[in-house]
Parts: C-alpha cells; structure tokens; sequence
C-alpha cells in the first residue's frame, strides 16, 4: 500500500471565480487518481489545508508523526511548493526508519485543469515511492531529489539540484 498524506499547497487549492482568490475546499487527490485510473493500493488521509508559506514545525510535526506511525513504508506527502524543501529537511532530520518519503507538489492548481502540473508530478510521486530506497525525497517537474540536493528556481518556477 501507498499512504498518501495530504497538506494542501497549490495542489489542492480552488478557484473564486467571483474574487479571483485561491481557497481550500477539499482535496482533489481521490478525483486524480480515479481520473488516472491508477490501480495502485492507496490510502489518501488529510492532515491538514495550509498554504507552505503558513506552514508551522507544529505542522511539520503532524506530518512527521503521521509517517512515523503510518503502517506503510511507502508514504506520499502532497505539499506546497515554497516550503517543500524545508519540510523535507525537517523530516530527514528526524528519525523515520525504512521509510520512502516522497514530497510532491504543483505550481498551478489542479483545479485549473489541463494547465495544472499537478496531475504529472502526482504520477512521478507514485513511481519514485515504489522505486526509491528508503530515504526522504523530493518529486517535481519529472524527476526527483535528495532531500538535500534540491531548490525551487524561482526565476524559472522550477525545481534544480544544487550540485
């Protein structure tokens, strides 16, 4: 089984047509994996709808938590992409043993449909948890990162490794 943990971040963010502003209503994540007919053992389990920017070490412990706990040794955390990374070095400074952690996110919403990354880097998440030793990582644009060798590129609005 895969347990996914959702966190909320621009994934799962919603459209006000009306004020033009993002909001959280629910998460998308069941949707896009019906919608990519995965045939995978998931279990998708909310733990919070916060923006990364407003993301607290008390979240983050929520989430550490959680994966400590989870039965699981395959693991998915849906997560706001500013913050990301500090979320994955927090995790990988703690002790989760035997456990692939991997981080993923989206700069535009899913809502927005067929704009969205979102979808893409769910799937890349889904196959680097099989894939990946244990370890905590990260999944964006098509690839994936040690915890450690990665950053948002805020120019191109994508993710680099450092080295």
């Amino acid at each position: 089984m895969i347990q996914v943990f959702v966190t909320g971040g621009t994934f799962d963010k919603d459209y006000n047509f009306i004020t033009g502003e993002l909001y959280f209503k629910d998460s998308h994540l069941n949707s896009m994996f019906e919608r990519g007919r995965s045939t995978l053992d998931i279990d998708v389990k909310t733990l919070m709808m916060v923006d990364s920017l407003e993301m607290t070490d008390e979240d983050r412990q929520i989430i550490l938590h959680n994966c400590r706990r989870c039965k699981s040794n395959k693991i998915i955390v849906t997560h706001g992409t500013d913050r990301i990374v500090e979320t994955a070095s927090y995790l990988a400074g703690q002790t989760v043993p035997d456990k692939t952690i991997v981080l993923t996110g989206a700069m535009i919403p899913y809502a927005f449909g067929t704009s969205s990354d979102g979808f893409f880097n769910l799937g890349s998440a889904l196959a680097f948890s099989q894939t990946l030793k244990p370890g905590i990582y990260v999944a964006m644009n098509g690839r994936y990162f040690d915890w450690d060798n990665v950053r948002k590129n805020r120019t191109t609005g994508n993710f680099e490794a450092l080295k």
